[in-house]
């Protein structure tokens, strides 16, 4: 379990006004950790932030206390309370490889979960009756097939695919918009409660916040984050589920939309999508052959590194590979040979340890320091 002096270097640089997680992720990159970017100087934080950020990161947020004391009761509240920390050993391959991983996650189940492949499925909160039984319908193979199905427990389409997830005994992750410590809409209470029990619940939101509107949106990256794919069900021009495609579609995910009636305004999202790009599937074995993984075990193996680069290849063979000019992440694969996952990963490791650094625009670039 994460001790109290670390819990409360993450809390206090994800509580800096104005820093944001892409700022604090360029600190950790710097530093190294959060107790060394709260101990760094003034002078070395300006580098990195800007002089104004830099004065306000040294300075103990007031909300500080408040936010500890919360974290604080809600992991004893419970032995399947879990905190987990953005390079933590149990931190999803699949979130950490998305292009804006939360710092942390609170997680009430089975951390385990979250490293299984996954299927996102979402769509309108007022499906019709027939895109009810399809999301429920699709999640049930999906589990059947061996993934997980991911959702964000709102009425309607998401409890539909949570449903038919549990159905198939299969776990099922949901990502919520407040703090874990709340249910919303109230109705799922006993959803949340059985998705805790043979899922997850997962959010990056402190106990105690409340469902507000602008977090929605904030949890759609986390969906697509954690899935290999998403699946669109039902949604209107204006559905949120549309914001969860384009994550997807961002991180480098497969995106599915199932048609409907030209006459339903829940389907005019999903012709949107189909339009734009995204695979129309009408069963749920199309995705699967899609994904190319029809009956995958929830335990994926790990890529295996190529013989040239082996898996237990010393960091300083990546900083070779790297050199001292920014390079995209195309470039450096091509280099090394090694697969996304493994490259993703080695690069996180040397940014946490303040080896190498990652500038605007997907660039990666080794720290003079290193």
């Amino acid at each position: 379990m994460i001790d109290a002096d670390e819990l409360a270097a993450w809390l206090r640089l994800l509580l800096v006004p104005g820093l944001g997680r892409e700022g604090a992720r360029r600190l950790l990159a710097a530093f190294g950790s959060p107790q060394a970017v709260i101990q760094a100087t003034e002078q070395a934080l300006a580098t990195i932030a800007g002089e104004r950020l830099a004065s306000v990161v040294l300075t103990e947020p007031p909300d500080l206390p408040a936010a500890l004391d919360a974290v604080r009761r809600w992991l004893d509240g419970g032995e399947s309370r879990h905190l987990l920390t953005l390079g933590d050993a149990a931190y999803p391959r699949a979130l950490l490889e998305s292009p804006d991983p939360p710092l942390l996650l609170y997680l009430q189940g089975d951390p385990a979960h979250l490293s299984a492949p996954a299927i996102a499925v979402v769509g309108s909160r007022q499906p019709t009756r027939q895109g009810a039984d399809n999301a429920h319908a699709f999640a049930h193979a999906f589990g059947a097939a061996g993934y997980a199905v991911v959702s964000g427990l709102a009425l309607g389409v998401d409890g539909a695919a949570h449903e038919g997830a549990l159905a198939s005994g299969a776990p099922t992750i949901a990502v919520v918009g407040t703090g874990l410590d709340r249910v919303y809409p109230k109705r799922h209470l006993d959803l949340a409660r059985r998705i805790a029990r043979q899922g997850a619940l997962v959010s990056e939101f402190l106990p105690g916040t409340p469902p507000l509107p602008e977090n929605f949106p904030q949890r759609n990256r986390i969906i697509a984050g954690l899935s290999l794919g998403t699946v669109v069900v039902e949604a209107a021009l204006r559905s949120g589920s549309l914001i969860t495609a384009r994550l997807a579609n961002e991180a480098g995910r497969e995106v599915f939309a199932v048609p409907g009636s030209i006459h339903a305004e829940q389907s005019r999202g999903c012709h949107a999508l189909i339009r734009d790009g995204a695979r129309l599937v009408e069963s749920a074995a199309e995705v699967l052959d899609e994904l190319r993984q029809p009956g995958l075990a929830l335990a994926a193996p790990a890529a295996a590194a190529p013989d040239d680069m082996p898996a237990d290849a010393p960091p300083d063979a990546l900083l070779d590979a790297l050199g001292h000019d920014p390079v995209t992440l195309d470039s450096l694969q091509a280099r090394t040979g090694w697969p996304t996952a493994e490259l993703l990963t080695r690069l996180l490791d040397l940014e946490l340890d303040g080896r190498v650094a990652r500038l605007p625009g997907g660039l990666y670039q080794r720290r003079a320091s290193a």
